[in-house]
């Protein structure tokens, strides 16, 4: 029997996958596809994520954030946000003394930066591209596999996303909804130098965002009604460009299209996060608007906390020989740490959502006045940014 069953391989289980070898663990994490090896030539892919400066250090902490620089990525140092050009708010990486505030990088840099150091650790085992068929949960978590292949675990964790089969298999319930908006995302190679700012318009159709990436490419983000996102993927890049010149406030440079993808914006809470030997993280657990770009790093922030539960629980761990749902009550810490963070985060882009969705006179003349407060706000504007970004 094994220490720990980890099912979902993204960027959110690869990182827990590792940080649990590192504590001596034995491991095995199972994911359905392989990401793609990289190479120079590649044009960026679709799926992006703003990495707060906390989850850099965090990487850092694990020995991988060397691979995504060896690899791609994108810093930025501005940050811009408005409805209006009177209610313009900027950040910049000065304001906190740092080189800057972040950096856009592919989702799969991410992945295959923290598989680059799976190999130091004999103690983790992958498992790609292969399926779960089923899950018990007698005693230790049993996972049977389609080639076969069973796992029996002490602990099984859950970081395989919005229809988490883990989370099922515990019959761990959850609250939420699905927004009536869809997103768009949009690459782009722009024809000018590589830019450093990361910007965000609000409309009352949704905002619009702009995140740079290398060698002067970048990633728009058109959120809007669904009927009207299915009209834009059936657009030609040509036509598809003039709506987004259309649209997309003048910060937006010449381009080109190059890609598009949809996807929908849900939320949804896990009533759990544990729930005797099993434990959900990151998508898993929770699901927020993408306003601001946090859903990755309050996954992150997930991780970090389990393995610090874990590295306290180490002796309680090892005497849990049979895998007992009963011997892992520590696990709780777990989530009395990160269920309130994270629900208050989930309130705060509904909050968002709600307000810049709403073009009333008196609203929008409010929202923009606090815009406008917020930009001459001195230390309560670097408190925003800090906890923005993720440091105290």
């Amino acid at each position: 029997m094994i220490d720990v069953c980890i099912v979902g391989g993204g960027m959110v289980g690869s990182a827990c996958a590792l940080g649990l070898a590192q504590l001596g663990l034995s491991v095995v994490m199972i994911e359905r596809q392989q990401p793609q090896p990289f190479a120079p030539e590649q044009t960026p892919d679709l799926r992006v994520s703003a990495i707060s400066l906390s989850s850099e250090q965090f990487f850092k902490s694990l020995g991988v954030w060397r691979y995504v620089e060896e690899m791609r990525s994108c810093p930025y140092r501005h940050l811009s946000v408005w409805e209006n050009s009177a209610s313009r708010t900027d950040f910049h990486s000065e304001l906190l003394n740092r080189p800057h505030l972040g950096h856009i990088v592919e989702n799969r840099i991410i992945q295959l930066a923290l598989h680059q150091r799976f190999s130091a650790h004999p103690n983790l085992r992958c498992i790609f591209n292969d399926k779960i068929d089923s899950i018990t949960l007698q005693g230790s978590a049993n996972i049977y596999l389609e080639s076969k292949d069973v796992i029996h675990a002490k602990v099984l964790i859950g970081a395989d996303g919005l229809n988490s089969v883990v989370r099922q298999a515990a019959n761990i319930g959850v609250q939420g909804w699905q927004y009536s908006q869809q997103a768009l995302g949009i690459n782009i190679k722009t024809k000018a130098p590589q830019q450093d700012i990361t910007w965000q318009q609000f409309t009352p159709q949704g905002p619009l965002a702009f995140l740079p990436l290398f060698n002067g490419y970048a990633s728009l983000v058109w959120y809007n009604h669904s009927n009207q996102i299915d009209y834009l993927k059936r657009l030609t890049k040509k036509q598809l460009k003039q709506e987004l010149i259309k649209n997309f406030p003048k910060e937006l440079v010449d381009f080109d299209v190059l890609d598009c993808a949809s996807f929908p914006l849900t939320r949804m809470h896990a009533n759990q996060y544990c729930k005797g030997n099993v434990v959900v993280i990151g998508d898993a657990a929770h699901s927020i608007n993408p306003l601001a770009g946090q859903g990755v790093n309050l996954g992150f922030k997930d991780v970090q906390v389990l393995l610090a539960v874990f590295g306290k629980n180490l002796a309680k761990f090892d005497e849990s020989k049979h895998g007992s749902n009963d011997n892992h009550v520590w696990i709780k810490e777990y989530e009395v740490s990160r269920r309130g963070d994270n629900l208050l985060m989930m309130s705060a882009m509904d909050s968002l959502y709600t307000s810049f969705g709403n073009n009333i006179m008196p609203l929008k003349l409010l929202r923009n006045l606090g815009l406008m407060l917020a930009n001459h706000a001195g230390p309560l504007k670097k408190r925003a940014l800090q906890y923005a970004v993720g440091i105290k």
